[in-house]
């Protein structure tokens, strides 16, 4: 393995941890503990603040096309992951500080641009590690990023909820704040072991409007509008299954577990998943039928619509006026997880291959734009049916499962349309810089 990969998974853990903290406690803060400017208690409704959650989200995965412009135009990735970073720690310190929906409205916005900015250039520069000669590690590096991400998100997701619970929001905002801190120095400190791929300047501009960029974006795009509706479904364990964990029975192994908390099932079953996917299923699923990426995707499409359909009859039995074991929704995240296992970690790598050298920051910002377009959806579904009797209980799971059904059917029609290609970056271009 290249050297900077440590450093790169180090800081990918800590950052998560500090994403989803923040996340996980996020729709709770909103509807429980947000305050007006005479800091008296003015909470949200459930339908708003799972509306302004997606929306939040949708910001965070909008954000990479700047990020990805300023990188592979401009800085290069390492000096835009740096700059965007301490704009990153800035939001968590604002929510951590004002609980009043000023301070929602400019945490939440800081931190949409850091991290947002600088997821493309993060996965991108994993890839640039890499020339041909190592190439075929690159698959499993993008796994142990993957599990970096996850290692995070299961620590903090367990942790943010109780320290919002016993300390409430200023330690539970502030304390991902300190990781995202701790996240930048550990990025600072690997700097002269990375390969540093110098901005394309002009090159990037020729290069994206060139005839091979743009039918390569074109070809992306295709797959990514399907991809987002699995998002619309996938994020939704931070909005609508947090509130439908708060109608059952919490206690798992005789330990009563809080809502918010539930959510540390999906970074822990991808713990697990991913090397039992790689070392297991995939292997014995190769020595029998061609498994290409986009199928691993079209899997991943067909369990996510199985996850909301458990989802959805948890619900009607919450309707019923039943009191459903959490062990239900934990068996819809295996379903889920497995689905993302297939669809995120696959397009992550697919992303990057398929873009010229040049743009695979530009690249990996539209694969992202794919999680922005689903959470607007969601979001706008949730502010249409604020108030009305639209897609109330069981019928809105129901709604979103049959959505990624029709989705999947027609994505197995399309994407035998998509080419695969592989692009990486030879050694003579991938030089190693030394960064102040």
């Amino acid at each position: 393995m290249p050297a900077g990969i440590p450093f790169i998974i180090g800081n990918e853990a800590a950052e998560r941890f500090s994403f989803y903290g923040m996340r996980a406690i996020l729709v709770v803060f909103m509807t429980q503990y947000l305050l007006n400017s005479s800091g008296v208690a003015e909470p949200m409704n459930e339908e708003e603040a799972k509306g302004w959650f997606h929306l939040f989200v949708s910001a965070v995965y909008i954000t990479p096309l700047l990020g990805a412009l300023i990188s592979d135009g401009l800085l290069g990735k390492y000096r835009t992951i740096i700059l965007l970073s301490l704009v990153y720690c800035l939001g968590h310190f604002a929510l951590a500080l004002d609980h009043t929906r000023l301070g929602l409205l400019l945490g939440l916005g800081l931190i949409a641009l850091g991290s947002g900015g600088i997821k493309p250039c993060v996965s991108a520069h994993v890839g640039d590690q890499f020339g041909r000669t190592n190439g075929h590690l690159l698959p499993r590096a993008f796994g142990w990023f993957y599990f970096a991400v996850n290692l995070g998100a299961f620590i903090s997701t367990l942790a943010t909820p109780w320290l919002l619970q016993q300390a409430g929001p200023a330690w539970a905002f502030g304390v991902p704040g300190v990781l995202m801190v701790v996240a930048t120095i550990l990025f600072w400190a690997g700097r002269r072991r990375f390969i540093h791929i110098p901005p394309g300047g002009w090159e990037f501009v020729r290069e994206t409007f060139s005839r091979d960029g743009l039918l390569t974006l074109a070809r992306l795009l295709i797959l990514y509008l399907f991809v987002a509706v699995f998002w619309a479904l996938f994020d939704q364990t931070g909005s609508a299954w947090v509130i439908q964990a708060k109608s059952m029975d919490l206690t798992l192994l005789g330990v009563e577990i809080l809502p918010a908390q539930i959510q540390a099932a999906n970074p822990l079953l991808v713990m697990l998943l991913v090397p039992t996917f790689s070392y297991l299923i995939y292997p014995a699923i190769q020595r029998r039928w061609h498994l290409t990426a986009l199928r691993k995707i079209g899997y991943g499409m067909l369990l996510a619509a199985l996850a909301f359909g458990i989802s959805g009859w948890v619900q009607h039995q919450i309707d019923m006026g039943q009191t459903p074991t959490i062990a239900w929704q934990l068996l819809a995240y295996l379903v889920l997880t497995s689905g993302e296992v297939m669809v995120s970690i696959t397009c992550l790598e697919f992303s990057y291959t398929q873009a010229p050298n040049r743009m695979k920051s530009f690249v990996m910002a539209f694969f992202m734009m794919s999680v922005a377009l689903g959470n607007l959806f969601t979001s706008m579904v949730n502010f249409a049916i604020e108030g009305s009797e639209l897609l109330q209980g069981a019928d809105y799971y129901v709604f979103f499962a049959l959505l990624m059904l029709v989705t999947t059917g027609l994505f197995a029609l399309v994407s035998r349309y998509i080419p695969e290609h592989t692009r990486l970056h030879t050694e003579a271009v991938a030089v190693p810089a030394n960064r102040d």
